[in-house]
């Protein structure tokens, strides 16, 4: 790094911080505790203000299912082995998913009852995670139906708080609000409203991000949705990821503003120092660059505007009894209709 450029990547990041604490910048244990702390701030910085941070915002589209109720189905009762006659559940359909899949649910015969997929064999053979309850079926009828699917890889959290989509059609409720309306979620329709869960980690440490639907969808269909992401870094080859790692590695932050990253870190540090006085003006100079960071205006977002209050002119009869005070012509104070 050049001693007069703004940080740019890890190295820049740690060896700033290290340079303003004034430690050995070639001792290992003080530059791993260096590089941890860059690594904290940059995940403070985007702490509530990520929906404020265009950088962190993030675009994908989800491909919906449609119900499938091809062929028949026989059942033993306490059995978990479903065997379809003229199905076809692991055959692709139009848009290259299998007609049936281990994230889907289904519904047997009618009944209340609704069976998840352990895994599916064949085009005929289904094991259930549940055993069957009701009375043995030879040429039964099913609905297999999905109302959950797996948002992006790197999905933090939706970009609105109140609609998970573009378009502002699917309301965002809460998980618990979402299973006491809706407990037996399995009549498909047009989506009204989303709730955001975690599932299985899926060989991995982080849980599997998944959006559940009320109504489940009745047909094939395209949502596109804006998130926060929850890669902050990204390599010198473009490849994003949860944070710094190599010394090339750069924050997603735009460079003018990366420098805000070092004072993050030097709060943590002073502040694990004990030195009290320190960490608070860290602190204090950081939180003030941040709300500068996301006061900052977009071109063409809308800016704060004053409007005069008209809700007293339109009124038609005041308090008073008589007749409201405005004018229709050439006043200054005028009201337009």
């Amino acid at each position: 790094m050049s001693n007069i450029s703004n940080p740019k990547d890890f190295s820049d990041l740690y060896t700033d911080l290290m340079n303003r604490v004034r430690v050995d910048t070639s001792e290992s244990a003080t530059k791993t505790q260096a590089q941890r702390y860059i690594n904290i701030a940059l995940n403070d910085m985007h702490i509530n203000f990520g929906e404020k941070f265009p950088w962190a915002e993030r675009h994908a589209t989800l491909q919906v299912m449609a119900p499938y109720t091809t062929g028949t189905i026989a059942i033993t009762k306490g059995s978990s082995s479903l065997v379809g006659t003229s199905t076809l559940w692991n055959t692709a359909h139009d848009f290259g998913a299998n007609n049936v899949r281990t994230t889907g649910k289904m519904a047997i015969n009618g009944t209340t009852d609704v069976y998840s997929i352990s895994a599916v064999g064949s085009d005929t053979a289904i094991t259930l995670n549940e055993r069957y309850q009701d009375t043995t079926e030879t040429a039964g009828t099913y609905t297999y139906y999905e109302d959950e699917y797996d948002l992006a890889s790197d999905f933090l959290r939706p970009f609105d708080v109140q609609y998970f989509d573009a378009n502002s059609d699917i309301a965002i409720i809460g998980r618990r609000e979402f299973r006491r309306n809706y407990p037996r979620n399995k009549t498909t329709g047009k989506i009204e409203v989303a709730t955001i869960v975690d599932r299985s980690f899926n060989a991995s440490t982080t849980p599997v991000r998944r959006i559940i639907f009320f109504r489940p969808p009745s047909k094939y269909e395209l949502i596109p949705y804006n998130y926060i992401t929850s890669n902050l870094a990204v390599t010198d080859v473009g490849v994003e990821q949860t944070d710094l790692i190599n010394d090339t590695d750069e924050p997603i932050v735009p460079l003018h503003y990366r420098h805000v990253i070092v004072f993050g870190a030097l709060y943590h540090w002073y502040r694990d120092k004990k030195n009290d006085t320190r960490s608070q003006e860290a602190k204090q100079e950081y939180s003030d660059l941040v709300i500068r960071i996301a006061s900052d205006t977009e071109i063409g977002a809308s800016k704060p505007q004053m409007a005069p209050k008209m809700s007293h002119y339109r009124r038609n009869r005041p308090l008073t009894g008589r007749k409201t005070r405005h004018s229709l012509g050439s006043a200054f104070d005028q009201l337009r209709e």
